[in-house]
């Protein structure tokens, strides 16, 4: 039974539930999608914003700034390591006392730590030492250590093949002699028995031709050459020859070679070791050369030597280690063999040489007194 009014009071329908919570979703949507790009845009002019300030911030600063350039400290790699033990630093004087030591004790172990030093950087700076100079002693007793040319052939002999027998030195390799045994004459020694000195184991000998006077500059033939080259002849010994100079110009040493030519004609096929250039100074007085300069020295051998090679014969520079190093510039004159005079039981003489007179107070049968003992390395008779 219905009451009155019934039909128009009736319970909402479900499509109107539906349609109340799809309204309020929408707006719901809406709400968040504006609030979404509110703050999107704000989000957007805050980036824009701190970009700018950053960049207007860089400009100041690289405007306000010097350039910062890179610098070989900053390439330094050489930190990464560690610092090896024997790189430290020396402990100090309070570094020894903090071990126990006395002040007194500390400050003598670092003066002879340094004293150490100082002798080490004194050893390094010796040229005794250091295997490039060479001690030249001159006639008025001084000494000098001189530079050894990097330039200049080395003598490569081995002093321990060198022997001696009642005064003669022969030089051996690999047991076999290829030395000989000589002495340089003049009309200082006087007569001599060349039937003596041959016996006596003699194999050549450099006879003087003549000399040029050191203060008349005269030239003269030796007193003795023809009765001594004559009697080596007839021993067949082997013939060098020496010339003994005091020329002061080019032209004296043209004159001074052909003077050693014309008197060397009558003999020239027994001459078979070389003829010499003897140019030295004069022990007591003064020489005409002794205002020559190293120069004006080595253009008068050269032009000697080369006359000599010039007629056939072999020229040969004779002079002591420091005539030969301090008075003539050899590498002017490297086409020339070399005699060294010097009287000692080896030579310390850098640069080749091919003859060695090794003392001018030797003891010989033929010759009475001092005698003038050479060793020859070069067989010049094979020649």
């Amino acid at each position: 039974m219905k009451l009155p009014g019934e039909d128009e009071q009736r319970p909402m329908g479900f499509s109107v539930i539906y349609m109340v919570i799809g309204v309020s979703a929408f707006v719901l949507i809406l709400l968040l999608s504006v609030m979404k790009n509110n703050k999107k845009e704000n989000s957007r002019e805050y980036v824009q914003e701190t970009m700018q300030q950053q960049e207007e911030a860089v400009v100041v600063q690289e405007e306000s700034e010097p350039e910062q350039k890179l610098r070989a400290e900053d390439l330094s790699f050489w930190d990464m390591y560690p610092v090896e033990e024997e790189e430290k630093e020396r402990p100090t004087v309070q570094d020894k006392e903090d071990e126990g030591m006395s002040s007194f004790e500390a400050e003598d172990d670092n003066q002879e730590g340094e004293s150490a030093d100082e002798k080490d950087e004194v050893v390094q700076e010796d040229p005794s030492m250091d295997g490039k100079h060479t001690l030249v002693k001159s006639a008025d007793g001084t000494e000098e250590w001189v530079l050894i040319s990097p330039y200049l052939e080395k003598n490569t002999y081995d002093f321990t093949n060198l022997s001696e027998t009642a005064n003669l030195k022969k030089y051996t390799d690999n047991g076999k002699k290829i030395s000989s045994i000589g002495v340089d004459v003049s009309k200082h020694n006087g007569v001599i028995n060349f039937r003596g000195i041959k016996s006596a184991g003699i194999d050549y000998v450099m006879i003087r031709l003549g000399a040029r006077g050191y203060s008349t500059g005269q030239l003269s033939l030796d007193d003795n050459f023809v009765e001594n080259i004559e009697s080596a002849i007839e021993m067949d010994l082997d013939i060098g020859i020496y010339f003994y100079s005091q020329a002061v110009n080019q032209e004296e040493a043209t004159q001074e070679a052909n003077f050693v030519i014309q008197n060397l004609e009558p003999y020239k096929e027994h001459i078979s070791y070389p003829v010499a250039f003897d140019m030295e100074h004069v022990a007591n007085g003064k020489a005409r050369i002794d205002g020559l300069s190293r120069e004006d020295k080595t253009s008068i051998t050269s032009t000697f030597l080369s006359g000599i090679r010039a007629a056939g014969y072999m020229p040969m520079l004779y002079g002591n280690k420091e005539w030969l190093i301090k008075n003539v510039d050899l590498a002017k004159l490297t086409d020339y063999d070399v005699w060294l005079s010097q009287d000692e039981d080896i030579p310390d003489y850098p640069y080749q040489f091919a003859m060695w007179q090794y003392t001018t107070t030797g003891v010989l049968n033929g010759i009475t007194g001092d005698a003038n003992l050479n060793i020859c390395f070069v067989n010049y008779s094979d020649r």
